[in-house]
């Protein structure tokens, strides 16, 4: 660092170099002025240079003992507080797999962008990563090193310049109409069969369908209100609230479902004397009235598929199923986005649209009978 004497006014002041501001690139100084004459301010000013030398230097020291493994234990700890216990879990498996063996010996402030890009390649070269879950490890040491800037711990995100493999677009596999009847029509003969005819009729999610109470059905308005979401948490499972804003939303059920709901809560009131229920207001639950386990759910839903015959299909396929059927009956994609929770109608039309070659034909043939 260096500095000068300068007169101001009546009096003296010294000014110090400071260096630059790392993201405008102005000049950062330090003033002090008062003095009488300009050996008092000179003497101040080697003083000053002293202490602020020597607190560099202590500061240079420290910061290159912040490993990246440091300071990632230390982001977790951060996020824990912050996100849902599933996406924790990600996080905490992805650092700890992945972040940590890889780059964590390097000093946190000497990390560079070709260092992160090598490592991004040699991610590549395992045969076990999908493109998908790359970009996702470089999320989220993206996002780990913009907190690192943002706290001043490093001048730059080195993780910006990057680049991840390219994520082929994945197309959802759905039922049509007669396979979903099939299906729900082998599905009554189940105990939960409610589970399964809510998901294909509302497209909520596999927690949303057990996190669903009874208090969240109104019968008059026949709608159904999604506000909690049972999923895996740090031990066994938890409910939580819709991951976000638009996830909690209301959607309006057919006159047959609001008709089934009622038949199943008189069979399920009678479960109630028995001894030892444990009553949670859900509309699935057990017979003892505790939330139903979504592994044994997707179990029985997989032996449903199985011997009703039909293509094998995931459970969270019945959603994307409940949106293919809607938009193929003119539905509106906004009116189907706010029945899924999407952010916004680009996702709901980028997911689906393949599901419709029919789209292009019907819109030139409208066209063509316009211009007739």
């Amino acid at each position: 660092m260096k500095g000068c004497v300068t007169k101001r006014g009546k009096t003296w002041a010294f000014v110090i170099e400071v260096g630059k501001h790392p993201v405008t690139g102005r000049r950062k100084q330090k003033w002090q002025s008062g003095f009488a004459t300009s050996e008092e301010a000179e003497a101040a000013l080697a003083k000053a240079l002293v202490t602020l030398n020597q607190s560099t230097n202590a500061g240079e020291s420290s910061s290159t003992k912040e490993t990246v493994a440091a300071y990632m234990e230390s982001w977790l700890k951060q996020k824990k507080a912050q996100v849902r216990p599933g996406t924790y879990k990600s996080y905490n498996w992805i650092v700890n797999k992945y972040i940590i063996p890889q780059l964590g010996h390097h000093p946190l402030d000497k990390l560079n962008p070709m260092q992160l890009q090598n490592f991004i390649l040699e991610l590549q070269q395992d045969t076990k990563l999908s493109n998908r879950s790359i970009n996702h490890i470089r999320t989220v040491l993206h996002n780990a090193l913009e907190s690192a800037c943002k706290f001043e711990l490093v001048t730059k995100n080195v993780a910006k310049p990057i680049t991840a493999p390219k994520v082929n677009k994945v197309h959802v596999k759905v039922w049509d109409e007669q396979q979903l009847k099939t299906f729900l029509t082998e599905a009554k003969r189940t105990r939960y069969y409610i589970a399964f005819l809510l998901a294909a009729t509302t497209g909520m999610r596999l927690g949303e369908v057990i996190g669903v109470k009874w208090e969240d059905v109104d019968f008059n308005r026949q709608t159904l209100s999604v506000k909690r979401s049972y999923t895996r948490a740090h031990s066994g499972y938890q409910f939580n609230e819709p991951k976000t804003a638009t996830g909690n939303r209301v959607i309006a059920l057919p006159k047959a479902v609001l008709e089934e709901l009622e038949a199943h809560r008189v069979t399920q009131e009678a479960e109630k004397s028995k001894e030892g229920y444990n009553d949670h207001g859900l509309v699935t639950q057990t017979t003892n009235g505790t939330p139903v386990s979504p592994r044994n759910l997707y179990r029985l839903w997989a032996s449903i598929v199985k011997r009703a015959g039909l293509p094998r299909i995931r459970f969270h396929d019945l959603r994307h199923t409940h949106a293919s059927l809607l938009l193929k009956q003119g539905v509106h994609p906004k009116v189907v986005a706010e029945r899924l929770g999407h952010s916004n109608i680009q996702l709901t039309l980028n997911t689906y649209s393949h599901l419709l070659p029919n789209m292009q034909e019907e819109a030139a043939a409208k066209f063509g009978e316009f211009l007739t």
